[in-house]
């Protein structure tokens, strides 16, 4: 579950080429406002400058409430003087506009704007074949992405549909570098950006530190790597495809995910069904009785069966089916 509220999600998200992608999950009318934050086609890079990234972080200083004497007190809390002691070896990271405090840090953390480090970086990119199909806040600002896609889904002999993206991210609150990656999962919130950043695939890493300004020219042209990643991960699909899965492999596979006793009871599990895919790609059941290798034995009334081991050697799955599902 999402930790955004659907109206921040509908308020604070820009959705692009839902004529291929579909609506985001927590599209809702009732929460749109004026605008519609789902685009058809491409996202133009005005509207995420003007929608999303209308602010800039400020460092402001940061100080600590003390005891203070009368004569020196600025306030009075609790019936006792006070004073403010600035901290000098720490700043406060806040927004421009409504001064959300974001983060806390050293003199060293050096902000990394999110109109030049992931708005201006990407829209180098853009052309006929690259687009911005999502960008967003989160935490009240002090996390936000860009994404850039190709705009038509690649379909793979092997038939697992994708398509590649750039996820560009950064935060002020320092959970996260400002990192460059190439996806295939659809960002659209927080979940979906959080599964994207885990793939194992390229990226380039870029901290908030004092010389990091001169890293971001070598990270630009780093960002062409989402023109290879069609290939690359094409490669690897057909790769994964090609591993040929023995009984003992699937028998492990089966032990790891389908127990054979019932979690409450300990009875055996039994009587179920093996459906299998079909050359059209549909499912038919492979047999009308009991699968074979199920033990036998009385089934809980909540239990499910434990398929059996294949009576043949089989393709093991890529394990990439449905990567654009933003849900």
């Amino acid at each position: 579950m999402s930790k955004e509220s659907l109206q921040w999600l509908n308020s604070n998200t820009l959705i692009g080429c839902t004529d291929r992608r579909g609506t985001a999950w927590h599209w809702r009318a009732q929460e749109q406002g004026e605008r519609s934050n789902h685009y058809p086609g491409a996202i133009p890079v005005e509207d995420v400058q003007d929608r999303l990234f209308g602010w800039q972080a400020e460092s402001r200083r940061l100080a600590v409430e003390l005891p203070a004497v009368v004569v020196d007190a600025r306030h009075w809390q609790g019936g006792l003087p006070r004073r403010w002691a600035v901290l000098p070896d720490r700043q406060a990271i806040c927004r421009s506009d409504d001064h959300t405090l974001m983060g806390i840090f050293g003199p060293g953390y050096t902000r990394h704007q999110y109109r030049e480090w992931l708005l201006t970086t990407v829209a180098d990119l853009l052309d006929d074949d690259l687009a911005i199909s999502s960008a967003g806040l989160l935490r009240g600002g002090a996390i936000a992405w860009v994404e850039v896609s190709m705009p038509d889904t690649i379909t793979t002999p092997e038939g697992v549909a994708f398509r590649p993206n750039l996820l560009a991210t950064t935060s002020f609150d320092g959970s996260i570098a400002t990192t460059y990656k190439r996806t295939v999962t659809d960002t659209v919130c927080d979940n979906t950006r959080e599964l994207a950043l885990s793939e194992v695939g390229q990226e380039v890493k870029v901290k908030h530190s004092r010389n990091s300004h001169a890293q971001l020219g070598p990270a630009r042209q780093a960002l062409a790597m989402v023109h290879t990643l069609a290939d690359d991960f094409a490669q690897e699909v057909a790769k994964l495809c090609r591993v040929e899965v023995t009984h003992s492999r699937w028998e492990a596979f089966l032990d790891a995910h389908i127990p054979r006793v019932h979690a409450t009871t300990g009875l055996p599990l039994t009587g179920g069904r093996r459906r299998w895919p079909t050359p059209n790609g549909t499912v038919s059941p492979r047999s009308t009785g009991p699968t074979p290798g199920c033990r036998p034995g009385p089934v809980p009334p909540t239990a499910s069966c434990r398929p059996s081991t294949p009576t043949s050697t089989t393709k093991e799955s890529s394990g990439v089916n449905g990567p654009n599902a933003t849900a």
